[in-house]
């Protein structure tokens, strides 16, 4: 009888420390995607107002941007030099929203998805609008901020003219 006790104590412990271990896992995540939601909703403030240094101030300093047909972008200073010439092109109006967020389960780094949708003048036509997808890495920093490690994006429009081919 005693016996059965101990074991049923037991059992009790583990599961009572399970079940903290899950909610505080939960919680701990639920930070992580509202720091995350909070500055990249900034960050997009910022690019929509053509602030260069806000919309790029949720990259590491040592973070990489992959835009589409164009060479690999490291660090915070040429990702900040790469998006002043972006925010430049003449009549662009941009957008994204965060179609998911999955924080690890350590709540110290997570992946964004996101789709956007933007338009940009041409000299002598009508503007290009453009959507697609982007997938960024963010990474809880030392002083608990977090921020983009790498980022990612590309198209849903098929390139000019891969329509007209027959």
């Amino acid at each position: 009888m005693r016996r059965a006790s101990v074991v049923l104590a037991s059992a009790l412990l583990v599961v009572s420390v399970s079940r903290a271990t899950c909610q505080q896992t939960s919680e701990i995540r639920a930070t992580a995607e509202a720091a995350i939601r909070a500055a990249d909703a900034a960050g997009l403030k910022a690019a929509q107002a053509k602030d260069v240094v806000g919309a790029t101030s949720n990259y590491a300093d040592d973070a990489s941007w992959l835009p589409p047909h164009a060479p690999l972008v490291q660090g915070k200073e040429m990702i900040r030099s790469a998006w002043t010439q972006f925010l430049g092109t003449p009549g662009l109006r941009i957008d994204w929203q965060i179609t998911k967020i999955d924080v690890s389960r350590a709540g110290d780094m997570a992946y964004v998805l996101y789709k956007y949708q933007m338009t940009m003048s041409t000299p002598n036509g009508p503007p290009i609008d453009d959507r697609g997808k982007d997938m960024a890495a963010w990474v809880k920093q030392s002083d608990g901020k977090w921020k983009m490690v790498a980022d990612c994006f590309n198209s849903d429009v098929p390139p000019f003219g891969v329509n007209d081919r027959k």
